[in-house]
């Protein structure tokens, strides 16, 4: 009966992304340090770990090309090939091919026909070129040395008249217990002869150290036929090659040589294993137990504990009807439970942004080549958590921001050398807490963005008027970058120039309720301050009144709550605006917004003052209910283009309220 691999291809694809993840932080590290034999040491285990875990699963491509990243690393390992910019490339390159099959088996559950066979050559070229192998030793078919030891006992063989045979054996893939066959192997061959050397070594075969191939030298009196016959008669076996390795030639040994070379690489791996057990303790110093959860089922908790805060809210109406005791004292109870229930799913929903961070050194490096930059990228506060919703969305805009900074931002190293800057462009990438939100910054240090040329720009693309580019002020004036298809870029890149891009990057951030600025001066660099909540799901709220309909208001846009005179507020070119604290912000009659009636019988107005960024604006509302703990309810893709409004809550008395999206209001 075959086995049902489809069940574990979840499985194999979380743990490959974690080994590859390790894989792309070694070769980064390496590039900076090509020294450091623990970083080759990590890649050749999470070569061999993903060989392993492939071949297992069938993904045959995947498991050669380990394959042959293992024997290449292994040279770098034993000092038989040159760690080089070429070869660190090379590996790269596997990388990404590595990379792309894992995202294929993930969408598709098989990896792409493709056979990576230009790939497979060229990892083959580097151990054909930089092979040290001379002929100071006997070699068996293979290319594996043998040492003095096995060496004098093929002599003592040779002239006592015995033949010597090297026996290569393939298990087959089918073999379940690859040790206990190869035990079976040993004892029949051992009932007729002696084995003097395996390749990999017995021990390694004994802890299923190895793949499906092993290779034996053996010395026996019996004929090549009759081992033969005997060996097929064992099952699981794909394939038996013996060769008689009588009639070659024994080079000279410089045993001098040898021992020098046994001492130092003695020296070097006493190191290694230092190293490797430093870094070892280091690693789980730094990341902590953690347990794979599937999304739709932290989905499904994160609703039942909606829906008790929906009852909680119920109760709590109901306590106003009735005075028992009691009911209050359950209502608090459950206040209680609900928000230890709340707490509790939110931490286990929150990943930290290291998971989005993790991938831009990689593409940092990719960008910094192409464009012929240095680029230095920092990296702060990797650990902040954020909802894994809201992980998702934040990845692609950050990568369009980073792109820009690079591309358009950062100068060449010969520009910045004029401007008397470091060769070097840096780009800072940061996150932190800030209250109920997570600000992520990109800064550079290049030479900003020129206000002067964005008016320019925005004129000849009609997007503004001569008149209204002298009125406007510089922050409105950047935020002109963010309209579809508006660019400063003089030629059309592969990178892009800034503002390419840079619509999507504010709808996406503005669909998670973030917002996005730009702090900017010229030939000093520009910041990109991206503001997102901490979760979707539940959110303190202020409810208001217009007119016979409740609307929610998220209590994190809200500045302050005040009365302004009817007489204060004036008309400037279609646009209401007040006066507040001695600046003019605008001034928004949501009833308008909303389509509702409104009975202007007031002498002083109720106003919420809301923020968006630096950005502020006033909304005329009825009345106020208070504040109130909400359940945010996606409105559905019918619905999903309505201006204005970012979902829904039902209310304790079983009513839908509308909640209002501040973003696209200001």
């Amino acid at each position: 009966m075959d086995l049902d691999l489809n069940q574990y291809i979840n499985l194999f694809v979380e743990e490959a992304k974690e080994h590859l993840q390790s894989m792309n932080e070694a070769l980064l590290e390496l590039e900076k340090d090509k020294a450091n034999i623990s970083l080759i040491n990590e890649l050749f285990r999470v070569a061999h770990t993903l060989k392993g875990m492939s071949g297992t699963m069938g993904f045959e491509n995947m498991a050669n090309l380990t394959h042959e990243m293992e024997n290449v690393l292994e040279g770098i390992r034993s000092n038989d090939i040159e760690l080089n910019e070429n070869v660190i490339d090379i590996i790269f390159e596997c990388f990404d091919v590595l990379d792309y099959s894992v995202n294929e088996i993930a969408t598709k559950g098989k990896e792409s026909s493709g056979e990576n066979k230009d790939l497979i050559d060229r990892l083959r070229t580097v151990l054909k070129d930089n092979s040290i192998i001379e002929n100071n030793e006997y070699l068996i078919e293979d290319n594996i040395p043998l040492d003095d030891y096995v060496l004098n006992i093929i002599e003592e063989a040779k002239t006592k008249g015995l033949n010597i045979f090297n026996i290569e054996v393939n298990l087959s893939p089918k073999c379940m217990l690859k040790s206990a066959r190869a035990f079976i192997i040993f004892n029949t061959l051992e009932s007729m002869g002696d084995i003097v050397y395996s390749n990999p070594s017995v021990e390694d075969i004994e802890d299923e150290k190895f793949d499906l191939g092993f290779s034996i030298i053996f010395i026996s009196r019996v004929e090549k036929e009759k081992l033969e016959g005997e060996l097929n008669n064992i099952s699981e076996i794909d394939e038996i090659k013996i060769t008689g390795v009588e009639g070659r030639q024994v080079a000279k040994v410089d045993h001098e040589l040898v021992k020098e070379v046994d001492s130092i690489r003695k020296d070097i791996n006493e190191l290694v294993e230092n190293g490797d057990k430093a870094r070892i303790s280091n690693r789980e110093n730094r990341i902590g137990k953690t347990v794979r959860v599937d999304i739709d089922r932290l989905d499904n908790l994160m609703n039942l504990v909606s829906e008790l805060i929906i009852i909680k809210t119920r109760m709590d109406d109901l306590s106003d009807i009735s005075n028992k005791e009691n009911m209050i004292e359950a209502i608090e109870y459950l206040e209680r439970i609900t928000t230890s229930l709340h707490d509790a799913v939110m931490k286990v929903r929150m990943v930290p942004i290291e998971r989005v961070f993790n991938r831009f050194p990689r593409m940092v490096r990719d960008l910094s080549k192409e464009l012929n930059k240095e680029i230095n990228l920092q990296m702060y506060g990797e650990d902040t958590e954020v909802d894994r919703t809201v992980i998702d969305e934040i990845g692609d805009p950050l990568i369009h921001i980073i792109r820009n900074s690079i591309d358009h931002g950062i100068e060449t190293p010969e520009e910045r050398k004029n401007q008397n800057k470091l060769k070097e462009g840096t780009v800072i990438l940061k996150a932190y807490p800030d209250g109920n939100n997570v600000v992520v910054e990109v800064a550079d240090d290049g030479k900003g963005i020129d206000i002067g040329g964005i008016k320019k720009k925005a004129i000849e693309k009609e997007i503004i008027t001569s008149q209204e580019a002298e009125i406007l002020t510089e922050d409105d004036i950047k935020t002109l970058l963010f309209q579809p298809g508006f660019s400063t870029s003089e030629e059309i890149s592969d990178i892009s120039g800034r503002g390419v891009g840079l619509d999507v990057v504010k709808s996406k951030i503005e669909s998670i309720n973030g917002s996005i600025e730009i702090d900017s001066e010229l030939n000093v660099g520009t910041k990109f301050i991206i503001r997102i909540p901490l979760t979707l799901a539940i959110i303190q709220a202020l409810l208001i009144k217009l007119k016979d309909e409740i609307y929610a208001i998220p209590l994190s846009s809200i500045t302050e709550i005040t009365g302004i005179d009817k007489d204060s507020i004036r008309n400037i070119q279609g646009q209401d605006i007040i006066l507040y604290r001695g600046k003019t912000i605008p001034f928004i009659r949501l009833h308008k917004l909303m389509e509702l009636e409104f009975t202007d019988n007031y002498d002083e107005y109720l106003v919420v003052v809301v923020r968006k960024g630096e950005k502020e604006a006033a909304l005329l509302v009825d009345s106020l209910i208070g504040q109130q703990e909400i359940v945010i309810k996606p409105l559905g893709k019918y619905l999903s283009n309505i201006k204005y409004l970012s979902g829904a809550t039902i209310l304790g008395n079983g009513k839908v309220s509308l909640i209002l999206d501040i973003n696209s209001i200001i």
